[in-house]
């Protein structure tokens, strides 16, 4: 899932995704049609279904493995997230995570499920599985966010093993970006740093998830969207549910993925949501949106979709009515 390695110049006709190990069912489907945000042929009242952010249709296919199985959204979500935290090779999100300009890894989750009730680590440091760290805190404390050492003593407490996140690999970029020590953070590059996933179960349950190792190279102390419960994740399981993906700053200034929920709950589309909420970020006077990239997804209680993203290249992986598939986003800067 090396979203850094997106491609910034959108004059180029490919999408240049890696992703883990291929899933070996034959209905699992790279699909490069982008969603039309007049007619979405790609949304359907269909159920279960699960949607993520970006290529990764390993996840999805856990999560509904998990669904059909006759688990959770909320068990879907986790277990799906944790796919991506523990794939080294996505430089993303858990273990291997770019690290920020001090060369530490740390991370960032939430978890919301049916009833409302939320959790949220911030600025975890040495535990891979962020998500679940979130869920625990969500169900086994009165609070609804830990922060920092916190965040790390109360999971050593709930049984989880640190490790050190810093791969190889990680180290390797981070030392070279070092040399220069560029703070810019660049479209479809270092902006994508992010796994958001909403699920709805057999029952008709929504749940979400959001993990992430933030902004690669990003100020020591620094957290973007992804853990803020409105920003990056939103659930309300009388309409649906939406998360966040890009330049975290810009999701935390419009409570994104709280706007496209109600957008929803107005009677719009999962699809109408997602651009509208768009719209509310770069028709803003003065807003110059050229150099970074948000990108939404959302799904309702009939388990209708839709994404959009300002600029190019951003996508979604769904796994619906037997189909796992990639989705490339319609986007709002044609020019």
């Amino acid at each position: 899932m090396k979203r850094r390695k997106f491609l910034k110049n959108a004059s180029l006709t490919g999408v240049g995704l890696a992703v883990g190990t291929a899933i070996t069912s034959c209905n699992d489907q790279v699909e490069d049609k982008s969603i039309s945000s007049k007619e979405n042929p790609e949304s359907k009242a269909v159920l279960p279904v699960v949607v993520a952010t970006w290529h990764v249709i390993d996840a999805t296919a856990k999560a509904m493995e998990v669904i059909e199985s006759g688990g959770s959204a909320l068990d879907a979500v986790e277990l799906g997230c944790k796919v991506e935290e523990a794939n080294e090779k996505g430089q993303s999100v858990g273990k291997g995570g770019l690290p920020d300009r001090e060369g530490n890894v740390t991370l960032d989750a939430c978890i919301m499920d049916k009833n409302g009730n939320c959790g949220a680590v911030v600025y975890l440091k040495d535990i891979k599985h962020a998500v679940s760290v979130a869920r625990k805190v969500m169900e086994d404390t009165p609070h609804v966010m830990l922060a920092g050492e916190g965040a790390k003593q109360f999971a050593l407490e709930s049984g989880f093993e640190a490790e050190d996140l810093l791969t190889e690999a990680s180290k390797k970029a981070w030392e070279k970006w070092k040399v220069e020590a560029k703070y810019k953070p660049i479209i479809n590059i270092e902006n994508h740093d992010t796994i958001g996933m909403l699920a709805v179960d057999k029952n008709g349950d929504v749940s979400g998830a959001c993990t992430t190792s933030g902004l690669a190279y990003k100020m020591n102390g620094r957290v973007g969207d992804s853990p803020i419960i409105g920003s990056g994740l939103f659930i309300d399981n009388e309409i649906g549910g939406a998360t966040a993906t890009g330049l975290g700053e810009e999701v935390v200034k419009t409570v994104g993925s709280f706007l496209i929920v109600e957008l929803m709950r107005q009677g719009k589309s999962p699809q109408e949501a997602c651009e509208e909420a768009i719209g509310r970020i770069v028709n803003k006077p003065g807003k110059d949106f050229k150099d970074f990239q948000i990108g939404y997804i959302a799904v309702n209680k009939k388990g209708e979709t839709g994404c959009y993203s300002i600029h190019q290249w951003f996508s979604m992986t769904k796994f619906q009515d037997g189909i796992n598939k990639q989705i490339q986003s319609d986007f709002f800067n044609k020019t």
